[in-house]
């Protein structure tokens, strides 16, 4: 009896252990790199690795790399997680989804030709 308001201060303290609490108090939930945006354009800035606005992306399929050259512009889609790595790649959260408004998979099939610049 009589304990509710103790039980209600110890939970609000206890809130702050929580990782998804503390970042969105904090404030570092606005410093992601897309600012919460599931898709997000870039520049291709090296071949290997590709970077869109230096953040780490995974290309899909085998030989889909080679549809990608340098200062291509691609759209960059979010992978699950929240912000974690997925699967066995550390440190990658993002995959190319189109090139130069065209999409990844369609070249791949050979279904369309990028366009010429």
């Amino acid at each position: 009896m009589g304990a509710a308001r103790i039980m209600k201060r110890r939970r609000s303290k206890q809130r702050w252990a929580d990782k998804t609490y503390k970042k969105s108090y904090l404030g570092s939930e606005w410093k992601k790199p897309f600012e919460n945006r599931s898709h997000a354009k870039g520049i291709v800035l090296e071949k290997i690795g590709i970077e869109a606005k230096k953040i780490a992306a995974f290309v899909p399929n085998d030989g889909c790399l080679n549809y990608m050259e340098e200062n291509d512009e691609v759209l960059v889609s979010r992978l699950g997680r929240k912000g974690h790595a997925v699967g066995d790649i550390p440190g990658v959260r993002y995959k190319v989804v189109k090139v130069s408004g065209v999409s990844l998979n369609a070249l791949f099939k050979e279904k369309k030709e990028k366009p010429r610049s």
